[in-house]
């Protein structure tokens, strides 16, 4: 098993759809989550985002930004890139559900949260903390680096 994130170009995302495999995206010159919306009607394949965050970008606002995304194009995958990783992952992953949130760890409290419409299908959400990937009890770290040109290409196993 291995997860592969893209580094895309905007003006390559036409070369990205061409050469489209499951991989998790992140668009290194404008807006990952509007570019990937502009796909809708491009892609046949489910992918994934790779979203960093920030004091300006929350595990909140990418939770809101990432259900919207899934009803827009096949969506299965997200990495959240941040630290402390695990605990946005978790308030994210906590905030793709249509149920009410209450939850808090070192990055959120959340009480009588919503962020409706849920994701129409399951999205799974990875942390990244800069050197390692995980979900769960699942680890990967950095295999190996290619560039195409729809971008570069970094396989985790």
């Amino acid at each position: 098993m291995a997860l592969v994130r893209i580094d895309v170009r905007f003006d390559a995302l036409d070369a990205f759809v061409e050469e489209t495999h499951h991989a998790v995206v992140s668009i290194t010159d404008a807006d990952t989550i509007i570019a990937l919306g502009s796909l809708h009607d491009r892609l046949q394949q489910p992918i994934g985002v790779w979203l960093e965050l920030s004091e300006d970008y929350s595990a909140q606002m990418a939770a809101r930004d990432v259900a919207t995304l899934s009803w827009l194009i096949p969506l299965d995958t997200v990495v959240v890139s941040a630290l402390p990783a695990e605990a946005s992952a978790r308030v994210l992953e906590a905030l793709l559900t249509n149920d009410e949130v209450n939850f808090s760890n070192e990055v959120a409290t959340l009480v009588g949260a919503y962020n409706r419409p849920a994701p129409p299908t399951a999205v799974a959400v990875w942390s990244f903390d800069g050197t390692q990937l995980r979900r769960g009890d699942v680890v990967f770290r950095e295999a190996s680096r290619q560039v195409s040109d729809a971008g570069e290409a970094t396989t985790y196993r």
